[in-house]
């Protein structure tokens, strides 16, 4: 049988990793939380410790309001979770995963290509 020239040779990939398509929707939604500077802002002022909605919001320079959305919809997106202490909400980071996908995207960005 004669082989087939490099030309005529059809590449085939098939994706080594096979996702239900709701799963990918899902991850498409995370990345699109990760999309927005200000919420990547409020990430790294937790990155070290919580901290409570004025505090974010004196940091950053912006107002107590556009903190608050900002936050609701991190912690919809489980990136970031809240306790109470009397009137006072604090914030933090939901858990490490959080920080590794800031970092790996960080390192990402910064590589040399």
């Amino acid at each position: 049988m004669p082989r087939k020239s490099v030309k005529e040779q059809k590449h085939v990939c098939k994706p080594s990793l096979e996702l239900p398509e709701e799963t990918l929707y899902d991850l498409a939604d995370l990345f699109k939380v990760f999309g927005d500077s200000t919420r990547l802002r409020i990430l790294c002022a937790l990155f070290d410790c919580e901290q409570c909605v004025q505090h974010i919001a004196d940091e950053l320079n912006m107002t107590h309001s556009a903190i608050s959305h900002q936050l609701r919809f991190l912690k919809q997106n489980k990136l970031v979770k809240n306790r109470r202490q009397g009137k006072t909400v604090f914030y933090s980071l939901a858990d490490e995963h959080v920080k590794r996908i800031f970092n790996q995207g960080l390192e990402h960005v910064k590589e040399e290509l």
